[in-house]
């Protein structure tokens, strides 16, 4: 017995150690390595790096766009996952497919998707054009783009659950006389509160890092179509790098911040 036992032992230490070498590497390492080099020409460098008006309206830009991708997609998925997991219709099979099509499409196609469809030669842009409507190279491509690599994220975290809690308490609730409102606000949003807090955080996060879709319909007009992911690009390939690593550092806060509040519905979800 006694061989099996430190066998696992040592199983387990090796396996930590792996993950704990895999974190440093490719997580700690570069965090330290952005915040060193933002802050390498010390704090008044830093500080004018990060609050110049582009990186300004970078930041700007990049909560404006999780700040809207975050609401609709929260609507979004809570309808599709109520219909998909509660109802079966024509054309259902059809809707789990697109549902996920964001991971199975580079961002790059489509942000080029886009560009064919509201382009000045795409299927709607001489319309657009026609009525002063800009979405191409403008702040509605940057949200439609935002969107379009974003809605699976709730969806998905909700789907999985709902199919598993099945609909028992739903049905009991509704043979008591509440209404699908009530039944709705009083029993499934409650059953899935922790899920859709989840994906809320990874749709945030998805949101804020996107960059082939932004890029590709952003036309990189500094101060007014660039998120932090573009501006931290245009920084590095103007050779400026201590700005570049000063802006990106602001992503890695946003980041972490991200993190934290996951580890943190993570550990509260464990718990209940």
């Amino acid at each position: 017995m006694g061989t099996p036992t430190t066998g696992s032992r040592w199983a387990r230490i090796g396996l930590v150690a792996i993950a704990l070498g895999f974190l440093g590497l490719f997580l700690v390492l570069p965090l330290v390595v952005v915040f060193g080099e933002g802050l390498r020409m010390g704090l008044r460098a830093y500080w004018a790096a990060v609050s110049e008006p582009n990186a300004r309206a970078a930041l700007w830009l990049t909560l404006l766009a999780a700040g809207v991708a975050v609401p609709l997609n929260i609507t979004f998925g809570l309808a599709a996952a109520w219909a998909l997991t509660r109802f079966r219709f024509v054309g259902r099979n059809l809707l789990l497919t697109l549902i996920d099509l964001p991971f199975a499409i580079s961002p790059v196609v489509a942000g080029l998707i886009f560009v064919l469809v509201f382009g000045r030669q795409g299927w709607f842009g001489p319309w657009l054009g026609a009525h002063g409507i800009r979405v191409l190279f403008a702040v509605p491509g940057i949200l439609i783009a935002t969107l379009f690599v974003t809605f699976p994220y709730i969806a998905r975290e909700l789907i999985a659950l709902m199919q598993e809690q099945g609909t028992d308490e739903e049905q009991a609730a509704l043979l008591l006389g509440a209404g699908s409102w009530q039944t709705f606000w009083r029993v499934t949003l409650p059953n899935v509160k922790w899920a859709l807090l989840y994906g809320v955080i990874l749709c945030n996060a998805r949101a804020m890092g996107e960059f082939g879709a932004v890029s590709v319909v952003s036309g990189h007009i500094q101060g007014l179509t660039n998120t932090l992911p573009l501006q931290v690009e245009i920084l590095y390939n103007e050779y400026n790098f201590q700005a570049a690593f000063a802006v990106a550092s602001l992503l890695a806060l946003l980041a972490l911040v991200t993190l934290g509040l996951k580890s943190l519905v993570e550990w509260r979800t464990h718990h209940r």
